[in-house]
């Protein structure tokens, strides 16, 4: 951003502290959390700060008017002394869904990448290795976009699904963040977890991501019967745990997957086409013993791959790094994100599905501002949709402004 539109934003942004510090809700047990702030000058982490009360911090967060606000997940006896002597006394539970981490087909469309070395530029997901020099090092901008934070949410109730059923967790332990850029924060804050050390909480990972499962210790298993008559059983829809999961995973791999994405997974060409031929009888047979031995010629090693499919489709799409990391910042509750001046927003879990991102964490609902923008993808805030943009000088409500100011993507017009 080029100097008038980094103080239009900062500007901006001590604007909504001064009016909204006291809607920012303290964590559990605020005086033996660390805090960060990622500060505008100079894009400086201040870190290791600790506060007794919230009327504190929130004095503190309208003087310094940081771009990002975070605290610990974890509690320490001496949150403001170096890591390795605060005293560690345990972490809330933390996932973070991120649309980073779940393939979309968007992102060629609204993500771009730009080599470190060279200069050189392209869309989607960056390269191992930048095309035109070799280099490793690349900057990316990314965007949040309907289908990104659609897909995002939807792995958020999954999650939940898990934590509730499988662990057992009550709702009232859970709660759900949209983040303010690309995806949700789920939290459990509960004694049960609290003093889980990184190899539990991976342990918990592996189970969520279905780390080494193998769908024959899950149900999926041939036997013999009379006159040595191979018999395949399976996972049922309604069997709870893994079982279940990999049920439901294979379920939605045969409802979708084409002859071509069967012979992907290292099925022959004939049993492949037997399967699209049969496609109706498969699914239908889900209400009686399930389709695991429904077709002479489809083995126990063709299932064993489809259940697979199974797994990666049931499997939780979180980022591993957040819920092991025992130290943890995580971005305050009604606070801006540096990358949106959207809010960190706490989301209802008895009406999640009807949360908008787009709409409820709007805020900024006043004012205008003249913008020279550089190139934007059609968005939507509110109920506004706004056209792509390229190389053009139009006025934006604030809040489409900012978001495209922190983006990088617009510099505020001289003579507005």
């Amino acid at each position: 951003m080029s100097t008038p539109s980094h103080r239009f934003v900062q500007d901006k942004f001590a604007e909504y502290y001064r009016e909204y510090a006291s809607e920012i809700e303290p964590p559990p047990f605020i005086e033996q959390r660390e805090f960060g702030f990622l500060l505008f000058r100079e894009r400086i982490m201040l870190r290791h700060k600790s506060f007794k009360t919230i009327k504190d911090f929130r004095s503190f967060v309208q003087k310094v008017t940081p771009s990002d606000v975070y605290y610990s997940a974890a509690y320490y006896e001496r949150p403001e002394a170096e890591m390795d002597e605060k005293g560690w006394l345990g972490a809330d539970l933390i996932f973070d869904i991120d649309a980073d981490h779940i393939p979309t087909p968007c992102n060629k469309v609204h993500d771009t990448w730009l080599c470190s070395n060279c200069g050189a530029t392209g869309r989607g997901v960056p390269p191992a290795k930048c095309p035109a020099c070799g280099g490793q090092k690349f900057d990316e901008k990314t965007w949040p976009c309907e289908v990104c934070l659609t897909t995002a949410k939807a792995e958020t109730i999954k999650l939940m699904d898990f934590l509730t059923k499988d662990f057992g967790f009550s709702l009232d332990e859970i709660r759900v963040f949209f983040s303010g850029h690309r995806g949700y924060h789920l939290q459990v804050e509960s004694e049960k977890v609290r003093t889980l050390d990184q190899l539990a909480r991976s342990e918990m990972v592996d189970y969520l991501l279905g780390v080494g499962l193998e769908p024959q210790f899950h149900g999926l298993v041939e036997t013999f019967g009379e006159r040595r008559s191979r018999i395949l059983r399976g996972p049922d829809l309604s069997d709870s745990g893994w079982r279940g999961r990999i049920a439901k995973g294979t379920y939605d791999f045969l409802l979708t997957a084409s002859q071509e994405d069967l012979k992907k997974i290292g099925l022959k060409e004939k049993a492949a086409e037997a399967i699209i031929k049969n496609r109706e009888i498969l699914l239908r047979s889900w209400g009686e013993r399930g389709p695991w031995g429904a077709l002479q010629g489809i083995g126990i090693e063709n299932w064993k791959r489809m259940a697979q499919q199974g797994v990666e489709r049931q499997s939780a799409k979180i980022d591993t790094v957040v819920t092991t990391d025992i130290h943890r910042l995580l971005r305050f509750n009604n606070t801006l994100h540096g990358k949106t001046a959207l809010k960190k927003t706490e989301v209802p879990l008895t009406s999640i599905e009807e949360f908008d991102p787009f709409q409820n964490a709007i805020a900024f609902k006043k004012g205008a501002v003249t913008l020279l923008v550089e190139e934007a993808p059609e968005f939507r805030l509110g109920n506004t949709v706004y056209e792509p943009y390229k190389n053009q000088r139009v006025e934006l409500p604030t809040a489409a402004a900012l978001l495209l100011l922190c983006k990088g993507l617009a510099k505020v017009a001289e003579g507005r």
